[in-house]
């Protein structure tokens, strides 16, 4: 069965080739400030989960044929406020500055849409939660990480499997969680809704 990948990440996309698979690739147009603005009373766990299923089902809709869809959303919770991409490298550095030395949970939402013949026959949602012990990078270490822009473009302003990985303590759970797609929490959903893992994989070369 086709699988698509609802996401621009190439984190999540090398994350899903590494483990078999080799989804297509399409991006949502979802507004996810938007979104959550609409709902503003949900927890962290549901708002990301929402995130991820409107990507989803944006890129549903313009699909055809049986296929999978997965989408995926991610945000860190640090002292109860839930933080996406900062965009800039002033809010990125002061996110720097509030988590070094401390420990925050990255969070991330997933849906699974299975197509058939373009419409949605069943689904599966969820979210995953890892900790991440963050170190204490000096000022110009970080002067010069916020230099790359790489800490603008992901959630929490950091990446494990990236030059953020050099200011990353340890994690407490699933660590392709917190490159952006849960691969325990994702062959869980793909069984709810019928699918095994093992049928995604493509032969290796």
């Amino acid at each position: 069965m086709r699988l698509v990948l609802a996401s621009a990440s190439p984190a999540r996309l090398s994350v899903l080739r590494a483990a078999g698979a080799d989804p297509a690739v399409e991006v949502s147009d979802v507004d996810e400030d938007a979104l959550l603005a609409a709902h503003p009373d949900a927890d962290p766990a549901a708002a990301v989960t929402l995130l991820a299923a409107a990507k989803a089902a944006a890129v549903a809709a313009r699909l055809t044929g049986d296929c999978l869809v997965v989408g995926c959303d991610s945000m860190l919770l640090v002292d109860g406020e839930l933080v996406g991409k900062p965009h800039d490298p002033e809010p990125a550095r002061r996110r720097w500055k509030a988590m070094a030395g401390r420990t925050g949970e990255l969070l991330t939402g997933h849906a699974v849409l299975r197509l058939a013949d373009g419409a949605v026959v069943q689904e599966a949602e969820g979210h995953a939660g890892t900790g991440v012990r963050f170190a204490e990078p000096t000022d110009a270490e970080l002067d010069a990480y916020l230099a790359t822009g790489e800490p603008l473009r992901v959630a929490g302003a950091f990446t494990l499997d990236g030059l953020g990985g050099w200011f990353v303590e340890g994690i407490d759970g699933d660590p392709s969680n917190v490159i952006g797609i849960s691969l325990p929490l994702l062959r869980r959903l793909l069984g709810g809704v019928g699918v095994s893992v093992v049928d995604l994989w493509t032969p290796r070369r």
